[in-house]
């Protein structure tokens, strides 16, 4: 079965006005990506980055969205406020936010929900811990994120699956061919839609784009760090659209 590829940025909380011109750089030199691209800024950067990429081939997502429509929650942001600030993706689940906010495979669901009801593809990122790695956990840990993070009603159309090993990301550290093949065969197993997108998350630069993409059921990647360079990202998305 083909599947759609796509190369996707989190900025994380990385970025100020004058790094639009990043963005621009992007979309610039990839003026028609045979591969999906995107780029998920911090909200602050939401509705200028969307006029950068205006008629551009370069997608615009953002980082995380609360599960109500609206209400009294200071310093969230609802999915539709996302979709209006120029969104079509966003990113749920990571590992950042179920650390440091405490967010539970519940309210990850919660947020899928609420991205889909507003048109968002949301990016659902999954991953385990360096200490259940080791215990040998890993397929169990993914398994019960996945369905407890991804509600009824998930295709090809409107979910993205990312895994990162939580242990590789901003380490400088990946998992080995193997150890990424296990995981993603087995997601590719697991998804409701076979034609989901699966990527790769965790430390990925453009020298080891290549083995990464080489590997069967690997769609693509979220990519940190180096997403906020356009010579960098740009190298990685040319590494995918090889592959």
């Amino acid at each position: 079965m083909s599947r759609r590829k796509l190369a996707a940025g989190n900025w994380k909380m990385n970025g100020l006005r004058a790094h639009l011109d990043e963005a621009r750089a992007l979309a610039a030199a990839h003026p028609a990506p045979s591969v999906g691209v995107l780029l998920c800024p911090p909200a602050t950067l939401l509705a200028p980055m969307a006029e950068a990429l205006k008629g551009s081939a370069v997608a615009l997502g953002g980082q995380d969205c609360h599960a109500a429509p609206k209400g009294a929650h200071t310093g969230d942001i609802a999915a539709a406020m996302l979709a209006d600030a120029g969104a079509s993706h966003v990113i749920v689940g990571h590992s950042e936010r179920r650390a440091d906010h405490g967010e539970t495979d519940a309210d990850v669901a919660a947020k899928v929900r609420a991205a889909w009801q507003v048109g968002l593809v949301a990016v659902v990122c999954l991953g385990e811990t360096e200490a259940q790695r080791d215990a040998g956990e890993t397929l169990g840990v993914i398994g019960a994120q996945l369905a407890g993070s991804l509600p009824d009603g998930a295709t090809a159309s409107n979910t993205v699956i990312a895994y990162e090993p939580v242990w590789a990301i901003g380490t400088g550290r990946t998992p080995d061919r193997d150890q990424i093949a296990e995981v993603h065969d087995f997601l590719r197993r697991a998804v409701p839609d076979a034609a989901t997108m699966l990527l790769y998350g965790g430390s990925v630069n453009p020298a080891n784009a290549s083995d990464i993409f080489a590997i069967a059921n690997v769609d693509g990647a979220l990519v940190g760090g180096a997403s906020l360079k356009a010579d960098d990202f740009g190298q990685i998305i040319q590494a995918l659209e090889r592959a």
